[in-house]
């Protein structure tokens, strides 16, 4: 297989000099554990006492990271990013709400993206979180089948329409829809949510997506398995497969409440468990399934497109799709496009302060990823020494 991703010239084509520089300087604070730290904690505190910090963090980490305020603030990083082949799934990442205006306010926004989308071919698809539209702590009730109160019934029964009601207007618009996963003590009951989605929806074809991250050592076991109901009932199933977000979390959790951790002992294991699932998955391309293979691993995308040279599936079949941060992983996404695979970047949006939260899990998942931080800046310097060179 030729390697492809130490393509800079391609890599960055959209980047100017400046552009460069700014993220090769950013890359270069995001690498010191102990920076990320005392930024995050200064950010927290600057918000929660007021201080005007919002210009500085939209000029630094929300540039960056996230295609605007709004989605039609998003649309010029859409069409700039489309130049190039790489398409955009508009992600509202505003995190941590709690009450029943918020998640409605949330549905609306879901559903004006879906209705972006279905007006614009960069925009393949939609995507929303399960407590986006409905309490933390309900999906960890449901999970564990303790009894709601009456008042609590009603919230849930809300969260379904509000899963219904999204879920049906891409069906409706035709629009590709990813339905991000969670912490594993809530995640039971989102996926029982999205298999009954995927039983009204995917019919005819893939529709709704689940997510399976396959940091959890049970993943693999659980796509074979939605698979298997789906090829009984009769529906296509649709999996973004991704490592996962929240490792130290669930580990801390586990170790606090005695139970057994969820996560798989060794990166190692983690990798072999990612690999298998999307194994399983092109190999069953004619069983109704269909894959986003969300992941910043080379070896795991050189691996899927041999894969899918092996089991001679076209670069452009829209039943495989690969897909990376915006702001990340540059040198994956633009090369693959360059050579006609469907590639998606996640484009975040939101008020700033808002979306901070999710600025914060960015800049604490590329301390944590080993190699992460140090591939971006070495690619950026030797891009930048090729310009210079010129």
């Amino acid at each position: 297989m030729e390697k492809i991703f130490d393509n800079t010239e391609v890599a960055f084509a959209l980047k100017n000099n400046t552009e460069l520089n700014k993220a090769y300087y950013l890359f270069k604070l995001i690498s010191s554990n102990a920076l990320v730290k005392i930024g995050t904690s200064l950010t927290s505190f600057a918000i929660s006492t007021n201080l005007p910090v919002k210009g500085l963090i939209k000029s630094t980490v929300f540039d960056h990271f996230c295609g605007g305020v709004t989605e039609e603030d998003c649309l010029k990083v859409v069409d700039k990013m489309y130049t190039k082949g790489v398409s955009s799934v508009l992600d509202y990442s505003v995190e941590g709400k709690e009450t029943q205006e918020q998640f409605d306010h949330a549905l609306q926004m879901t559903l004006k993206t879906i209705e972006f989308a279905k007006e614009r071919t960069a925009i393949p698809f939609a995507v929303f979180k399960p407590t986006g539209v409905g309490r933390f702590f309900l999906f960890e009730k449901k999970g564990e089948n303790l009894p709601f109160t009456d008042a609590e019934q009603q919230e849930w029964n809300r969260i379904v329409e509000r899963f219904d009601i999204i879920c049906r207007t891409a069906y409706e618009k035709d629009v590709l829809l990813l339905i991000d996963a969670e912490e594993s003590w809530m995640q039971d009951a989102a996926d029982d949510l999205v298999l009954d989605m995927m039983r009204k929806y995917n019919k005819d074809k893939c529709i709704v997506f689940n997510t399976a991250q396959t940091y959890r050592w049970d993943r693999f076991d659980f796509v074979k398995n939605t698979h298997a109901i789906g090829l009984r009932e009769g529906f296509h199933v649709g999996f973004k497969v991704v490592r996962g977000a929240y490792m130290e979390k669930e580990r801390a959790r586990a170790e606090e409440k005695g139970y057994p951790s969820p996560i798989c002992a060794t990166k190692a294991q983690t990798d072999a468990t990612f690999n298998k699932t999307v194994t399983y998955m092109v190999e069953n391309l004619d069983n109704k399934i269909a894959l986003f293979a969300g992941t910043h691993n080379e070896d795991s995308s050189y691996m899927l497109m041999e894969l899918m040279t092996k089991n001679n599936i076209p670069h452009t079949d829209k039943r495989i799709w690969f897909g990376q941060l915006y702001g990340m992983s540059d040198n994956i996404s633009y090369n693959l496009s360059n050579h006609n695979y469907n590639v998606a970047k996640y484009l975040p949006f939101g008020p700033v302060y808002d979306v901070v939260p999710y600025l914060i899990r960015r800049a604490n998942e590329n301390t944590s990823v080993a190699g992460q931080t140090n591939r971006e800046l070495d690619l950026l310097d030797k891009e930048l020494k090729r310009r210079r060179s010129k």
